[in-house]
Formats: structure tokens, sequence, C-alpha cells
């Protein structure tokens, strides 16, 4: 009898003591759930694609037909082996997969460019140490058939023009399908991708091989887009592409003197606005960049590099949109552009993705109350309410 007495009152505290154990690691197991993985789907679910003028009169199917849905990143800064610390790669490059991964699948778009810098290390890293990096953001981003995947390259990609050599670049090349002077057309809108890197114009190997590119390649959408009406011997044999303004994709931005017009949530801090911009450092040299706009006329130009937002009006008419970081080690909010285009027109839309420190600011909140709950459980802490019956208590026996 006094056996069987003990037994029962030794079960009911051992049954609370596992009861409260099952509470914390589902509390636990729910914050990382949301901090790893809903979260991504909380804040992206909330953009929307944007609207080119003239699509509302279109019917579903001729819309889905003639507008390019295009997703724009820059900057991944994927770590290397020399500088890269591993917490620091399984925190950033998760979130940065997290990101990407749940923008796909929510926002479904055709095309998706990284406008380089894809890695950090890329400049000097060894065969074996690219091909690991490689291997990592070949499973980062991974993508369906579906969607179209195009990398630009930048200057941790092949390093600086002094850096740059024709093995570097070749190894780029052959992993991304990359070449400056590079056309790719989609739905009748023309890219061109250019080696930004490599316009330093000082007629080094890469440099003269990159812009003999893309001066055949500026005759040819010069041809294309005279009218038919028009005879001209030097396009008589040029094959015609579609006659649509080129859209330029680089990683340096053309020429500014600084971020100091830039604004913006996303633009640089400002204690650095108004620091003066090198030129082909920081951004394009002067020359470089009259050289683009004058070969191409783009109606728009995407550049990265900077890691901050910024928009600027090149010869009063000519927009260009830097595209921020997409990762946390280089931004707290980082973002992507969501771009809606058509030959004629395009329409952009930023799409932030979740907050460092808001995210940092889950965990401590729930490490405090899971702290709370474990010294109120041991009874170390004594819950408020027992507490104030106490007080109550005493005040009445006086």
């Amino acid at each position: 009898m006094l056996s069987s007495s003990s037994t029962a009152v030794k079960n009911p505290p051992l049954k609370r003591r596992l009861c409260f154990l099952l509470k914390l690691v589902c509390f636990v197991s729910s914050v990382l759930i949301f901090c790893e993985f809903l979260i991504y789907y909380v804040v992206i679910f909330q953009c929307r694609w944007p609207d080119v003028k003239g699509e509302a009169h279109m019917g579903e199917k001729e819309t889905s037909a003639s507008v390019l849905k295009a997703i724009i990143l820059a900057d991944t800064h994927l770590l290397g082996e020399i500088k890269g610390h591993w917490l620091d790669k399984l925190r950033r490059e998760w979130q940065m997969e997290r990101s990407f991964q749940t923008a796909l699948w929510l926002l479904q778009p055709d095309i998706v460019f990284i406008l380089g810098d894809v890695f950090d290390e890329g400049k000097w890293s060894s065969p074996q140490a690219w091909a690991d990096d490689v291997r990592r953001f070949r499973k980062m981003f991974r993508h369906s058939l579906v969607t179209e995947l195009v990398v630009i390259v930048g200057n941790h990609d092949i390093g600086f023009h002094y850096e740059m050599t024709t093995y570097k670049v070749n190894r780029f090349e052959k992993v991304f399908n990359f070449t400056s002077g590079k056309l790719i057309t989609r739905k009748g809108i023309n890219f061109v991708l250019v080696n930004s890197v490599a316009m330093e114009g000082d007629g080094c190997a890469v440099c003269r091989t990159s812009e003999a590119k893309l001066v055949a390649l500026s005759h040819k959408l010069n041809c294309s887009q005279q009218k038919p009406n028009h005879s001209n011997k030097r396009c008589s044999e040029v094959e015609k592409l579609p006659a649509s303004e080129p859209i330029l994709l680089q990683h340096y931005p053309l020429y500014r003197k600084s971020d100091a017009e830039c604004t913006g949530e996303d633009s640089a801090p400002p204690e650095e606005k108004n620091i003066p911009f090198k030129e082909k450092y920081d951004v394009l040299s002067q020359e470089a960049s009259q050289k683009l706009l004058w070969w191409f006329q783009p109606r728009l130009i995407l550049s990265g590099h900077t890691h901050s937002a910024c928009e600027v009006l090149h010869a009063g008419k000519i927009p260009e949109i830097s595209v921020p970081s997409f990762s946390w080690r280089n931004r707290n909010n980082p973002s992507f552009i969501m771009g809606s285009i058509t030959p004629t027109d395009f329409s952009l839309q930023k799409c932030f993705l979740p907050f460092e420190s808001r995210v940092f600011t889950i965990y401590c909140a729930a490490g405090a109350l899971l702290v709370i709950l474990v010294l109120a459980h041991v009874q170390l802490l004594t819950p408020p309410f027992y507490f104030a019956q106490r007080l109550i208590s005493k005040h009445k026996a006086v």
C-alpha cells in the first residue's frame, strides 16, 4: 500500500515536467519555423507585379504572352574559404536561399537577372574553392525549367581590372554562359549584357574584345530600329533584331559624382552619401559611360555594385536603377526589383526581404519569454498572480 501511494505521488510531478518540456519544445520549434521559413512567405507574399501602361486593356492571355516578368537582384557575395566564417556562411546563405526559393514559388517570374558579384572571392579563389562556390550557388539558386537565370559578371567574380585575367573571365563564362556584348531577346525585348569591369579603356586584351563585341551589337540594334523604307547599305546584310530599345544590364553603375541625390530607406547611409565616387572603381569612367549611352541609347539601365539603392537620369531621359544587395551581410534590409516589361514600356516595383534586425528581435523576445517560463516553472520566479495573491493575504492579516 505504501509503495503504490508513493508511486501515485511521484507520477503527477513527472507528468507535469514532461508536459512542460513538451510545451517548451513546441514553443521553440514554432519560433524557429516562423523565423527560418514562414517569415519569408509572409513578407514576399505582400509583393505584387507592377502594371504596365495599356496592360489593363489587354486580355489575360494577351497580357501573359506580351509582358515579361523579370526579377532583378545583385551582389549576393557568396563567401569563400579565405574570409568566410562557417557560421556567417550558414546564416547569410540560408537567408538568400529561402528568399530566392520563396520568391520563385510565390511570384513565378519568367526570368531572373543577377547583376554581378555572385561570389565574394572569385577574384582569387583556387580551382577547388571555385568549384565549391559554384556548387553552393547552384543549390541556393536552383530553379525550374520554366524560369531562366541570367548572371552578369562583377569585380568580385573576376577581380578589378588590374586583377582580371583571361583565365578568370573564361572560368566565369563557362559556368554562367556569359559573354560581354551578349544580347538576349525575350518576348521581343532586347537585353544587353555588359562586362563593366572590361570598360577600363586602356586597350587590354579583354577590354578590346569586349568593346568590339559591344560595337558590333550596337550596329545590329541601330540597323534593326531603322524604318523599313530607310535605305542604308551598311545595314543591308545585318541580321535584324526586334525593333525595341535595349535595356542595359551591368555590374558597375554609370558615372555619377556620389549618392548624394539618392533617396529611399535602402539608399546609402547619410554619412556615406556625400563621399565622392572614384571612377573605374565605384562607378564607370565618364568616357566609358558616354560610350555605352552613345552606342545603345538604352531605355533603362540596371546596375549593382554599391549595395544601396539609387535612381538617376542620364542625359535627362535615360533612367538607371542601382539595385541593392540581396544579402544580409551587406544590408539589414535587402531587396530585389520586380519588373513587368514589354517591347515598348516597363514598370518596376521593389520587393523587400525580411529585415535581419526584426528576425533578431523576434529571437530575443522569444528567448526572454522562454527564460521567464522556465524560472516560473522551477519556482525561482514567482508568477505575478501568486505574488499579488500573497500581498493581498498579508494585507488582510494585518
